[in-house]
């Protein structure tokens, strides 16, 4: 039965998620366990192949149909003068070179046989500026999650998540300090100078205190100082859990939206990894509140999901050890 509210059966989804295949990954460590006796361990490989069963439910694990998934919103809060080193205009100009196949991300997902679709989240229309509006009103953060969780359908077994978004550190900021506390300057990114630092945390410090009274709640902080690509986002891996497919993160605003769903439900990241270690104390500080370990610590600082595609390479090939482990007679 549909509830009468945009978000409560998102919050019904959220608070019952299902829990790991403890058999498939019991079967993946026998799998690899053989293998150790006779040709020694694979390190964080046999991780990713036990992870990689426990939440798709298949052992040996198997990928045949990964997906990088690119959310792209603009945000209100970018209009501000001296806090972006882009303009808004930037957001669409990235979205229109991943469309023309130019971006660093469409190489790496050519390299690595992986399907890339790059979502354009009404970039005409910013969300809110977050320090005199909410972002979003209910009914269209809902809709939006709604959008992420479609965003997986059609038999992908490995979702990889990024974003665009000129300003979204900013947001990202403003929402991992309404999730997990502390002073809001271990949130920011540094500008390109002092000045530049100051007005973001300025920004988020004017956010913050906009909210102040509706941020308890983890989808309404989302709604009040998030954005579109963070809805979508997380909406996309609320969906991946309910239909067993791993998930690798990828940059700052990725965690911010993670940071909602852990918030709602302390399981709810458990069937994603971290792509690659985000350049900054904010990314590095969220990542170790949240116990998760980077796969690659590449120093990137573009967006788009190409951290997360060049895990993924890593992902399948831990699969593919896995699996061909697993049709080798045991030894006498």
């Amino acid at each position: 039965m549909t509830s009468g509210l945009p978000f409560d059966d998102i919050r019904s989804l959220i608070v019952e998620l299902p829990p790991a295949n403890e058999a498939a990954r019991s079967g993946t460590m026998a799998i690899l366990g053989q293998s150790r006796s006779r040709q020694g361990g694979l390190g964080r490989l046999e991780e990713i192949a036990t992870w990689l069963s426990a939440w798709s439910g298949l052992s040996p694990p198997v990928i045949r149909k990964p997906l990088v998934a690119v959310f792209a919103g603009n945000h209100g809060i970018a209009t501000h003068n001296g806090i972006s080193t882009q303009p808004m205009t930037a957001t669409a100009e990235a979205v229109e070179l991943c469309a023309a196949g130019g971006a660093a991300v469409n190489q790496v997902c050519l390299a690595h046989d992986l399907g890339l679709k790059v979502f354009d989240l009404a970039l005409h229309i910013p969300a809110g500026d977050i320090t005199k509006e909410a972002a979003l009103d209910e009914r269209g953060c809902a809709a939006t999650m709604a959008f992420g969780m479609e965003a997986v359908a059609g038999g992908t077994d490995l979702l990889c998540l990024g974003d665009l978004g000129v300003g979204n550190s900013i947001v990202a900021a403003a929402l991992l300090s309404a999730m997990l506390n502390g002073n809001v300057g271990e949130w920011v990114e540094e500008g390109t100078d002092v000045a530049m630092t100051t007005r973001r945390i300025e920004a988020v410090d004017a956010a913050l205190t906009l909210h102040r009274g509706h941020l308890g709640d983890p989808l309404e902080a989302l709604r009040r100082v998030g954005g579109r690509e963070f809805a979508a986002i997380a909406g996309a891996i609320v969906a991946a859990r309910v239909q067993k497919i791993p998930v690798l993160l990828d940059g700052l605003p990725a965690l911010a939206a993670a940071a909602v769903l852990k918030a709602a439900n302390a399981a709810a990241l458990d069937h994603c990894m971290l792509a690659n270690l985000p350049v900054g104390a904010a990314g590095q500080k969220a990542a170790q509140q949240f116990g998760l370990r980077p796969l690659l610590e590449f120093g990137l600082t573009t967006q788009g999901g190409v951290g997360a595609a060049l895990a993924a390479g890593l992902v399948k090939a831990a699969a593919q050890i896995a699996s061909g482990l697993a049709e080798v007679p045991a030894r006498p």
